[in-house]
């Protein structure tokens, strides 16, 4: 077993040491490499326009069942693909292929998926410029471009 360093004139080694083994704690380490910004689509941005390549349905994880509506997107950003939600019920209608679409982050733990979607960890905020909740609950209609 290693001793740990101690006593009165142990103040440098015991910051040394500090220093040495930061780099194993993972939180840290993600966020010193940049991994967040690195890894994420929307490239640390709360929000990105994308073009919708198409429509799909995803399957819930166990033990629900269901198809959700999705849309797959094409960022303009970077040109990442990325597949997003159309959340609440009736709102794919409004959704339709090439259509110009803003996506937000959908709020699951650690950056990841929310609840049973599996892999999708964006929804829809926006289509063509006017609110998707907006379409949805039928205060605006939608323009065609």
């Amino acid at each position: 077993m290693k001793k740990m360093s101690g006593g009165e004139f142990a103040a440098r080694k015991l910051e040394d040491d500090r220093g040495k083994w930061r780099l194993k704690d993972p939180y840290f380490k993600r966020r010193k490499l940049g991994l967040r910004i690195k890894y994420n689509m929307l490239e640390g941005a709360p929000q990105a326009r994308g073009i919708v390549i198409e429509k799909r349905g995803v399957e819930a994880k166990q033990p629900n069942s269901g198809i959700r509506k999705c849309v797959r997107v094409q960022l303009i950003k970077n040109g990442r693909q990325v597949t997003a939600l159309a959340p609440y019920d009736g709102a794919i209608k409004f959704i339709d292929e090439h259509d110009e679409v803003i996506i937000e982050g959908i709020g699951g733990a650690k950056h990841g998926p929310k609840g049973d979607l599996w892999g999708v960890k964006y929804r829809v905020t926006h289509v063509n410029g006017q609110s998707l909740e907006m379409l949805r609950t039928g205060r605006k209609e939608k323009i065609k471009r």
